[in-house]
């Protein structure tokens, strides 16, 4: 059920356009839903077949809950209506389930094709993943979650876009002369006894995502126990500084010596936006600032790079394995 306007916390099935069954392309008027401001078509984000139906015409739903249950494959179909049967006799059992376990079962037994073959790839149990699909199916970002870490997921988006937006990628070591950086390595912040720390990931741009995450680990285990190698924390070329992960929502950076700049990184918080056609939606949004040296880096590269980590960060599936 979508939030379709910013008090909406619930939505009635006006009727469904489409039937179990049908085929689904991507932008698809599926269902008509009543908020509480008007009756609105609802398309769908994803390719797929109608499967199962979940919230029948005139039933009410909150926002969040699943409607409708997509397959990706006939074969598929079976498998997601007797799922979908489960979940409804659990819904009407006196001694109903929780929701928390009803999306673990589903995770353990629903995966798309591609998210099986990922967790097969990276020797990932797809059974201890938790599944964010529709009735808790295990998706490949789901999968790709599972084995990487969130500064991962950040250095290899900023390494994309300084690959992209190479003046950025510069530093200033003798407070002269300026130089662009052939290597893209991303320092990024540690707190530690004592202090703070910058490891190191080396060749960001050029690692995938799984080899970040376990790069980073052993690079914060060596920082926590002062066993890192000085090229191991004073190589970079561009430094992160991530407290969102202690819920602050934005805060300006202190740009480290021979850098040309550094990016904070605030919290990701749930935030009611419009789309182009005016529907609304719950998007996670996190605010990032950059500070630089205006003497090696423009502000109109800055912005250009800021748009290109924007949309890399919009759109996961950039961040290639």
């Amino acid at each position: 059920m979508p939030a379709l306007s910013s008090t909406m916390t619930e939505g009635k099935i006006v009727s469904w356009i489409k039937s179990e069954g049908d085929s689904l392309s991507k932008g698809d008027s599926v269902v008509v839903v009543e908020s509480d401001k008007a009756d609105m078509d609802v398309e769908t984000f994803y390719d797929g077949i109608l499967a199962a139906i979940v919230v029948a015409e005139g039933q009410t739903a909150p926002v969040g809950a699943p409607i409708g249950l997509l397959a990706e494959t006939e074969a598929e179909i079976a498998q997601a209506q007797a799922q979908a049967q489960a979940q409804a006799q659990a819904q009407n059992s006196p001694s109903r389930p929780d929701a928390s376990s009803i999306g673990s079962n589903s995770a353990k037994s629903v995966a798309t094709p591609y998210a099986r073959k990922l967790a097969k790839q990276h020797g990932i149990e797809i059974g201890a993943v938790a599944g964010t699909g529709p009735f808790g199916r295990v998706t490949p970002g789901d999968v790709k979650g599972k084995g990487v870490t969130m500064t991962a997921l950040l250095a290899k988006a900023t390494a994309m876009a300084l690959a992209q937006h190479p003046v950025v990628n510069a530093g200033c070591r003798d407070g002269k002369s300026f130089s662009y950086n052939g290597s893209i390595n991303i320092s990024v912040a540690v707190a530690i006894n004592g202090g703070l720390i910058t490891p190191v990931l080396q060749d960001a741009n050029k690692l995938d995502l799984y080899l970040l995450s376990q790069k980073w680990k052993e690079l914060v285990e060596k920082a926590r126990s002062k066993q890192l190698q000085p090229h191991e924390y004073n190589s970079g070329t561009f430094t992160l500084s991530n407290l969102g992960m202690f819920g602050v929502d934005r805060f300006d950076a202190i740009l480290p010596p021979g850098q040309g700049a550094i990016m904070a990184v605030g919290a990701s918080k749930p935030t009611v936006v419009a789309d182009a056609d005016g529907f609304f939606s719950v998007k996670n949004k996190m605010l990032v600032n950059v500070t630089a040296d205006h003497r090696i880096i423009y502000g109109a590269d800055l912005a250009s790079f800021l748009q290109t980590f924007a949309k890399i960060i919009e759109n996961p599936d950039s961040l290639t394995l």
